[in-house]
């Protein structure tokens, strides 16, 4: 996998199926990727750790099964973050554990810090994700999951009280930060290659009304948990949790179902969402999200 600068929706783990030939920034760790010490403690101690996930910044996340005499022990999820990542697993375990009186969200079971990285570990959620290989010959039925699953995340959340923001002016500031560090358009996706560091300044300088939600942050679909049903189960990856305009979230969510799953499903995402498009609210998030 190479990793590439800007943060944008979950990589595509189908590639051959459209226009869109961007390698993907995440993905299954590659064979030879050193174990973190948290992970070989566990393993030392008799659990089993399987390797699962690694983020573009390279965070690890691993599925850890514990041992039991009767054969049989609990299953949790540990994920692990280089220092100078910018990852921070702390600001995660803090709105887990705000979140989960009123969400299916993993509950935090430990966390802490070595010479390494930090370390967070959680409990798992039933449920699979919904880039799972039974989904991806789903579409229809996991994009209608994880809309629906999505709004009932948004709807669950108070916002009256929740002391965390995923506020505009901060998500435009980092972006005027990155264009000033030379950030563009080769580290965008391609409907906003053809646009200059002007031209998204401009963009989001006009930004459409709010409609205040809190939002996941980071509502890419392997994120979205779904039942045997298609249901909703849960939804994990909570880091950057906070107060946003719902389309914060439900434009990504759409955007990355079809880097997921190919193109022709995102309406059945936002139909399930239970709103009218709104299109300038879509353009203006992904944007907003590519760039900073």
């Amino acid at each position: 996998m190479t990793p590439r600068p800007g943060r944008r929706p979950s990589p595509p783990l189908v590639t051959d199926s459209g226009a869109d030939r961007r390698p993907p920034l995440a993905g299954p760790p590659p064979p030879g990727t050193p174990t973190p010490a948290v992970v070989r403690r566990l393993v030392a101690a008799g659990a089993t750790a399987t390797p699962v996930w690694r983020n573009e910044r390279g965070g690890l996340t691993y599925r850890v099964q514990e041992t039991a005499p009767a054969g049989t022990g609990t299953t949790g999820f540990l994920k692990w973050a280089p220092h100078g990542s910018g990852l921070d697993l702390a600001a995660e375990a803090a709105r887990l554990a705000w979140a989960r009186p009123h969400a299916a969200v993993p509950e935090v079971l430990a966390r802490g810090e070595d010479a390494d990285g930090t370390w967070l570990r959680t409990a798992a959620l039933t449920g699979t994700s919904a880039v799972d290989a039974r989904w991806r010959r789903d579409p229809a039925r996991a994009a209608a999951g994880v809309g629906a699953g999505l709004r009932a995340l948004h709807d669950a959340l108070p916002v009256a009280g929740c002391p965390f923001t995923w506020s505009l002016e901060d998500r435009v500031a980092a972006a005027r930060a990155r264009l000033a560090a030379g950030d563009g358009p080769a580290a965008w996706a391609p409907e906003h290659a053809a646009l200059g560091p002007a031209e998204v300044l401009a963009r989001l300088a006009d930004p459409p009304p709010v409609d205040p939600v809190v939002c996941q942050g980071d509502a890419c679909t392997p994120n979205a948990l779904l039942g045997d049903d298609g249901a909703a189960t849960g939804h994990v990856d909570l880091g950057r949790l906070g107060v946003a305009d719902r389309w914060a979230d439900l434009a990504v969510a759409a955007w990355s179902f079809t880097w997921n799953h190919g193109p022709g499903y995102e309406h059945l995402v936002v139909a399930a969402y239970g709103v009218t498009p709104d299109p300038r609210r879509n353009a203006f998030y992904r944007l907003l999200w590519d760039v900073s």
